[in-house]
């Protein structure tokens, strides 16, 4: 039987009661991480089951679905098949689904849950209540009014589970969404379609409507808890919590409940001003990473560069303390330039022959092993091409490690141009294995995960993309590594959850060449994101390989990807380009064909990769000289993570 004693279960707070601060109106929990921030969900649900099988009663849940609650089910389940936890009791009734959709669609709801929860506890199929995609438009309305009867006739629901969408909804209630909806059908927003199109492939096969459950519903469940993971959803965040209530962001009509709790990692607390900015709230920890955050935020507020920067200037923005534990803006002044200037070196594998003690790199070893971990077959180049570019040239043994094959970035369009080609090529014997493929093409069917046959040559064709670019650096072949993690082999958008095998191939890699700096992708987005869970495996795999001897001469450096840099005073080492590196960075990332044009995952960032990294390169150099450094047309920049 399930030890209640060991379940790490959220507590609740009465109404108006917050610890936080006087800009926030939603009581949040922020975890370390989204892993415990799930396990804590999950165990709160637990408590709450155990609760009402203790009184003979049913305990009626509210169940969200998308990547933020995978965790969460995924802990309730092992809670089951470990600890005995029984759902027998569990009623549950689901926030949405597309409309029209089949059940039996990989992408629709119904299949989400039953996949990822239902086939695997016992809960009783009667107690299960979904919204149908199925049912014709006529009869939507009557379906609706039905599903709403539901609820109110076992008493409501004790407790809902949310997740938030970039527009700030809930369940499918839409910016406009009114105070007083119940469950009903709606048209869905364009960002939240454009968000959806990846796992459609494409947002011309994402349906336009939906069924949802309705604001008033959501608040009249008794208890109410929404989870956000990854720095995306930040700004939404932010706004939901300290914003008023508006229907422009329906997460903020929650502020008009009695018992909801946001449940947040780290990341997707960042933008708060207790986190943000602490100064502005209360006294202030003036541990060296605030202050660096804060001179590099009173730079950006007043316009001015870091030397520039008065008493005053500090004294008006909430950091009177500052002077008076640091002592004057100019001492404060001259340390963070220094700083930031020490963190510029156009050697990132260390300057041989030189003292390094302002250097964020060691000058020895002179030539250094390292690994590139790449996440997709063309996050190297995109995010650190430049700096690849110069650890090759000034003589290093790079190794580039592919940590998936990235075959689901292909189109089907790519990809069968490539098996024509072949077939032209070898006219009448071209055999059966490009038969099969055409009619693998041919019966495509975009509610199944798609065919080893074709995920073999969408890998393929990244892999031989990877290699031109690696090529045109200067890389052997013998040094590029496509470690094909099981994880990503799912032919879909879902990935399975991490394994052993997963960190044992990198345990091996890392052993095998014993680098002096491993460079990982830094990205801290999404928790289910491809860039998340491979770094996650990257830190799994040092913690079981730090106490080799040959660790304690390894440096590890996170880089970011496509989306996001680090902040000026998270820097800790700034590699500048010429003009000319910055074309020769270009160019390798063109070598990534599939991915340019009509790439698939852009996000809704509209620009081409090769566009978006430039530009932010260009940024990262402005921020410097903006802070009254050098002038350098572009920058890649990183953080090292001591493990």
């Amino acid at each position: 039987m399930i030890d209640t004693s060991k379940l790490a279960i959220l507590k609740y707070k009465a109404p108006g009661s917050f610890e936080e601060t006087r800009y926030e109106k939603l009581h949040n929990v922020i975890c370390e991480s989204s892993a415990k921030g799930s396990i804590m969900i999950a165990h709160t649900i637990a408590s709450l089951i155990l609760e009402k099988q203790k009184k003979n009663e049913p305990c009626v849940l509210g169940l969200a679905t998308g990547s933020s609650p995978l965790s969460v089910y995924r802990e309730l389940v092992r809670l089951h098949r470990e600890d005995g936890l029984s759902f027998e009791n569990v009623i549950s009734f689901n926030l949405d689904e597309y409309h029209p959709l089949s059940s039996e669609d990989s992408q629709s709801y119904h299949y989400f849950m039953y996949q990822n929860l239902f086939n695997h506890i016992d809960i009783k199929r009667e107690n299960i209540h979904l919204p149908s995609g199925e049912v014709i438009s006529k009869d939507v309305r009557k379906f609706c009014i039905n599903y709403e009867n539901k609820i109110k006739e076992i008493g409501g629901i004790d407790l809902q589970i949310l997740g938030i969408g970039r527009t700030g909804h809930i369940g499918f209630n839409e910016p406009g969404s009114h105070l007083n909806s119940q469950t009903r059908a709606i048209t869905l927003n364009h960002l939240t379609r454009f968000d959806a199109g990846s796992a459609f492939q494409g947002i011309e096969n994402v349906p336009r409507k939906a069924i949802t459950m309705g604001i008033q519903t959501i608040l009249s469940a008794k208890k109410i808890l929404l989870m956000a993971w990854g720095s995306y959803k930040a700004d939404i965040i932010q706004k939901a919590i300290e914003g008023e209530i508006s229907s422009l962001i329906p997460t903020t009509y929650l502020q008009s409940h009695s018992n909801t709790t946001l449940i947040l990692d780290i990341e997707s607390a960042s933008e708060l001003t207790r986190i943000k900015t602490p100064w502005l709230v209360s006294s202030c920890e003036w541990d060296e990473a605030n202050r660096s955050k804060a001179i590099s935020w009173l730079c950006k507020i007043t316009g001015k560069s870091i030397l520039k920067l008065t008493d005053e200037d500090y004294n008006q923005h909430g950091m009177s303390d500052l002077l008076a534990v640091q002592g004057s803006g100019y001492d404060l002044n001259i340390g963070m330039f220094n700083r930031l200037q020490r963190s510029i070196t156009g050697w990132p594998g260390g300057k041989p022959n030189s003292d390094d003690t302002y250097r964020p790199e060691r000058a020895k070893p002179e030539r250094k092993r390292v690994i590139i971990f790449s996440p997709h077959p063309d996050d190297d180049v995109i995010s650190m091409g430049g700096t690849f570019d110069r650890l090759v040239s000034q003589g290093h043994e790079v190794h580039v490690a592919y940590q998936t094959s990235g075959n689901i970035a292909v189109s089907d369009q790519d990809a069968l141009k490539y098996v024509e080609v072949t077939s032209d090529l070898l006219g009448s014997k071209e055999g059966k294995p490009i038969n099969d493929l055409k009619k693998a093409f041919k019966n495509i069917n975009l509610q199944l995960p798609q065919s080893q046959a074709i995920c073999e040559i969408k890998g393929i064709i990244r892999k031989r993309e990877s290699l031109g670019a690696t090529r045109y650096f200067g890389i052997p072949d013998s040094q590029i590594h496509f470690m094909n993690l099981p994880f990503y082999e799912t032919g879909t958008i879902a990935k399975n959850p991490t394994s052993q095998i997963d960190i044992n191939f990198t345990i091996d890699l890392i052993e095998k060449i014993q680098p002096h700096q491993i460079y990982a992708a830094g990205d801290l987005a999404d928790p289910h994101g491809t860039h998340r869970v491979c770094l996650d495996i990257i830190f799994a795999a040092l913690e079981v390989l730090k106490p080799k001897t040959f660790m304690k001469d390894c440096w590890v450096w996170l880089y970011r990807g496509a989306w996001h840099e680090w902040d000026i005073h998270e820097i800790e080492m700034a590699v500048p380009m010429s003009p000319d590196q910055v074309l020769r960075k270009r160019k390798a990332i063109f070598y990534h064909q599939s991915q340019k044009d009509g790439v698939m995952f852009q996000g809704n960032d509209h620009r081409e990769f090769w566009v978006r990294a430039e530009e932010r390169n260009a940024s990262t150099a402005q921020k410097y000289q903006d802070m009254g450094l050098a002038e350098y047309a572009a920058m890649e920049a990183f953080k090292r993570y001591h493990f």
